[in-house]
């Protein structure tokens, strides 16, 4: 038995390419059924908006050659070839474990995806097509990367200048009990929003140009006070925090439309600016804006890499516990099969003994435990060879030597 990778990511696949290979859960399924029938009885799909892929387990190439197909022809509108990864043994574990520790995520080092691979296993659990080998692996996987998560804590360096600005906010200036303006309906206006909403005793205030986009936060931010655009400049005055992620075109505030009469800061998400870069100069006005939050992001993006560079060790040595435990699995077959002829054996010999002697309950218990315990005295130094074998080749010959010399 052999485990085995095939599916495509953001790495090798263009978005196009990427949407067009999202499995349903109904996708899912009737991808099982076919490997089954081409005799691959486990297996797992991870399909997400950045990866298509499919772990599995595999007796002969052929049936390695058959899932592929299998896959191929669940999109038969997209020709995959060319960006179809397959791996296969250590080397399809290994990238498992760097997939749930986040070490293969377009955002390194996240932590969504360890969930994904939970649900993937549970689906597959749940409809039936995951045994004891791929339970071991993909569990490991989540168990060597949650280690990592709290030993090098890599997701709490933040990426999103989003989380970054406001956090930064709040060690400059500080959040709790502010009054603030937000300027914008757009996504990254509704982030900074749902890191705002964090603090406590805010007064929070939302203008876009568009008002109805405005007034659709309120779906998510229903404390939120939505007020029509051109009210900013007389709401503004009456704050002493304004957040600004339009995409518009020219500065939103400028120097000489507005002078602050108290502490106010200036938390700037947008790409051109919003905010005049010369507020900065005035001693009460804190100005933060994406020069200086890209400087973070860019730092934190690098000690990600380092971290994860670091917790590499730990993944390698947590994959060869699982790659070890999993070669050895192999004889498990073998040995049990063995393990049930020495009972059937024990229960031959006590039930003769048992007919032709009279044995009192106590005779006959000490009788069959003798019995066994002898036999699996004898068994106990085979076994222990067995485990040790260290090649697919000396496991295929001693599994047909111990076939013919047990007739299992």
């Amino acid at each position: 038995m052999q485990f085995g990778f095939l599916g495509i990511n953001y790495r090798n696949a263009r978005l196009d390419v990427r949407d067009r290979t999202s499995f349903t859960d109904a996708m899912k399924l009737e991808f099982f059924q076919k490997g089954e029938k081409a005799g691959v009885e486990q297996c797992m799909v991870l399909s997400t908006c950045n990866r298509s892929e499919v772990y599995y387990l595999y007796e002969t190439e052929q049936q390695q050659r058959q899932m592929q197909e299998i896959y191929e022809g669940m999109f038969p509108d997209v020709e995959l070839k060319e960006y179809l990864l397959r791996l296969s043994g250590k080397e399809a574990m290994g990238y498992l474990f760097r997939i749930a520790a986040g070490m293969e995520s377009l955002v390194l080092g996240e932590d969504q995806i360890l969930g994904q691979v939970k649900d993937a296993l549970d689906y597959s659990r749940t409809m039936g097509y995951s045994g004891k080998e791929l339970n071991k692996v993909v569990r490991d996987a989540i168990t060597c990367a949650k280690q990592i998560k709290t030993e090098w804590k890599v997701s709490e360096k933040p990426l999103s200048v989003s989380y970054i600005g406001v956090r930064k906010l709040q060690e400059d200036y500080g959040i709790d009990g502010k009054r603030i303006l937000v300027i914008g309906s757009g996504k990254t206006a509704s982030l900074a929003l749902k890191y705002i909403y964090e603090y406590q005793g805010i007064q929070v205030t939302a203008c876009s140009r568009t008002y109805s986009h405005a007034k659709k936060l309120r779906e998510e931010f229903p404390l939120l006070e939505v007020i029509p655009y051109e009210s900013w400049r007389q709401a503004i005055g009456q704050c002493e925090i304004v957040v600004s992620a339009t995409s518009s075109p020219h500065l939103i505030v400028r120097r000489e439309d507005f002078s602050p009469t108290g502490p106010l800061a200036f938390l700037d998400l947008a790409a051109p600016r919003d905010i005049d870069t010369s507020f900065g100069e005035e001693p009460q006005v804190t100005l933060i804006n994406l020069d200086t939050l890209q400087e973070i992001a860019d730092r934190n993006q690098k000690e990600r890499e380092h971290l994860l560079k670091e917790s590499g060790k730990l993944a390698e040595s947590r994959l060869q516990e699982t790659v070890d435990w999993f070669f050895q699995s192999r004889m498990d077959a073998t040995i049990e099969s063995l393990q049930q002829r020495c009972s059937e054996i024990v229960t031959d010999g006590y039930d003769y003994l048992n007919r032709k002697m009279e044995l009192t309950p106590r005779e006959q218990k000490l009788l069959k435990k003798v019995l066994n315990a002898s036999l699996q005295r004898l068994l106990r130094e085979p076994i222990r060879e067995l485990k040790k074998l260290d090649s697919e080749e000396k496991q295929e010959e001693y599994k047909k030597l111990v076939g013919q010399l047990f007739q299992i």
